[in-house]
């Protein structure tokens, strides 16, 4: 079953997300708070494509 457009566009941020994350982590002078900013954004992501996908 095709998955809907409002999971697949969360599926894109999320990869974004992670990309922005380890972009920051490889940089000498890492934000440790914009680090973990950005983790929750993801896990926020992730919990709702899982409860989005469940249904």
């Amino acid at each position: 079953m095709p998955e809907s457009p409002r999971v697949e566009e969360l599926r894109r941020r999320h990869a974004a997300l992670s990309a922005k994350v380890e972009s920051i982590q490889l940089r000498p002078s890492t934000d440790d708070l914009e680090v973990v900013a950005l983790k929750k954004q993801k896990l926020r992501l992730k919990e709702e494509i899982t409860r989005l996908s469940a249904m």
